[in-house]
């Protein structure tokens, strides 16, 4: 379940990048709102902060629980980035939920986002539920799976700039991608998971 330096590196930067573009909200600058959302966000300041404050520490901590490195030569600090990233998910999902039903596209995208909130949430939670029960291989699928959920931050804006470079639709598309976004992720995680699993056991 190796991930390779390469794909970590990749991984890394594209989650610091989101991060930064994501973490000019916590200025507290309603013009910096997404324009179709505005009006929406500053009447929901409250949940719009906790899901970004949770989402952008999962997002700039989550690759790092990758590094074997860091894993084997420094456990406490990997045990203290876990904490830090499963608090993070917590509190963004939880966001996340609140602010699933005012979600931009309507019913469809909101609920897509509520999934994938949920899923979040429930992955994040049988990691932690994995390493206490000791059962450390467990723990890293369901930490691949979470960090897949995770990064969905990312994908959701690399399709938004396909959509914008296309000139496609954005209402639907915004829908569209509230379900790509992160399913893909989750199905890709979901098989790398267990075939490695199953390869390990053959």
């Amino acid at each position: 379940m190796r991930i390779t330096r390469a794909g970590r590196a990749v991984m890394t930067v594209l989650s610091l990048l989101v991060v930064a573009v994501s973490a000019k909200y916590l200025s507290f600058d309603s013009s910096t709102f997404f324009e179709n959302q505005r009006a929406t966000y500053l009447s929901h300041r409250l949940p719009l902060y906790v899901h970004i404050l949770g989402a952008v520490t999962a997002l700039a901590v989550g690759p790092w629980q990758f590094s074997r490195r860091l894993r084997e030569r420094r456990p406490r600090l990997h045990r203290g980035i876990g904490v830090t990233y499963l608090l993070g998910c917590l509190v963004g999902g939880v966001g996340a939920l609140l602010m699933a039903p005012v979600a931009y596209g309507g019913a469809v995208s909101g609920l897509g986002f509520a999934c994938l909130a949920v899923a979040w949430l429930v992955t994040g939670g049988a990691g932690l539920r994995a390493i206490l029960d000791g059962r450390v291989a467990d723990h890293r699928r369901w930490m691949v799976r979470s960090f897949a959920l995770t990064f969905a931050a990312v994908t959701l804006r690399l399709m938004l700039l396909a959509v914008a470079a296309a000139r496609l639709d954005f209402r639907t598309s915004y829908t569209v991608i509230a379900w790509l976004c992160w399913v893909p992720n989750l199905l890709l995680a979901c098989w790398f998971t267990r075939t490695r699993r199953t390869s390990a056991a053959a």
